[in-house]
């Protein structure tokens, strides 16, 4: 799975990486929790709501989206506790997740994450990120959400896989990264189907990465500083 990541590239770094004019100005994150915003690119919407008319594929907007999915038909929000993740290898038939995998597909852009490790009794977080430390593109999928009031509420999922070698010590599941020229890909609204776009959910080749082990201080959401990235 994937429960934390990290975001500290600059708003240009970002831009030039993914392609996209508009990105703010972002503050440096070391410890990105679930149910907080998190930085998402997707095709080009203009509504909270589905529309007839698709966005041409080659547009890109950068937004904020809350993380953990609430599937359009949710009665409450509370179902995005449950929904942070969702496995590559299901999600095109789950109900939380199979319009999102036709309709509205997104990237989630970090610079690392974090997963734990079993040792004993224990459970030690891991720090993972590319060697030269550039910003990576999860997976992801999003929905809309209207709840009382018509207040909206737009949020997303991260899609997991088998781990790589590297990662196989590590966790069991990892955060699909897609490689760069699959982003256009994913991205568009003009692939429908399933199986356009299932194909790029695999494990990322180990040889860019790399991990080492961190302290406990990140275990708290309450963190989010440069020490959660010590190593232990």
């Amino acid at each position: 799975m994937c429960g934390r990541f990290t975001l500290r590239a600059s708003a240009s770094v970002i831009a030039e990486q993914f392609s996209i004019f508009e990105v703010p100005l972002l503050k440096a994150r070391f410890n990105i929790a679930p149910s907080q915003p998190v930085p998402v690119i997707r095709a080009a919407v203009h509504t909270t709501v589905q529309t007839a008319v698709q966005p041409a594929a080659s547009q890109r907007q950068f937004a904020f989206l809350r993380w953990g999915l609430i599937p359009s038909w949710a009665k409450d929000a509370a179902i995005g506790n449950r929904t942070i993740n969702a496995r590559s290898e299901t999600a095109a038939d789950k109900p939380s997740f199979r319009t999102a995998v036709r309709r509205r597909r997104c990237l989630i852009v970090a610079d690392g994450f974090y997963e734990w490790r079993t040792v004993g009794k224990r459970k030690e977080p891991t720090f993972i990120h590319m060697r030269d430390d550039r910003p990576f593109a999860l997976a992801g999928l999003w929905e809309a959400w209207e709840g009382p009031e018509r207040s909206a509420i737009e949020s997303c999922t991260i899609l997991t896989t088998e781990p790589n070698e590297l990662l196989r010590s590590v966790h069991d599941r990892m955060p699909v990264i897609l490689a760069a020229a699959d982003y256009a890909r994913w991205l568009d609204p003009a692939q429908q189907k399933p199986e356009a776009v299932l194909p790029l959910l695999r494990p990322f080749p180990s040889e860019p990465m790399e991990t080492y082990a961190v302290t406990m201080r990140v275990n708290s959401p309450a963190h989010d500083d440069e020490e959660c990235l010590e190593k232990a």
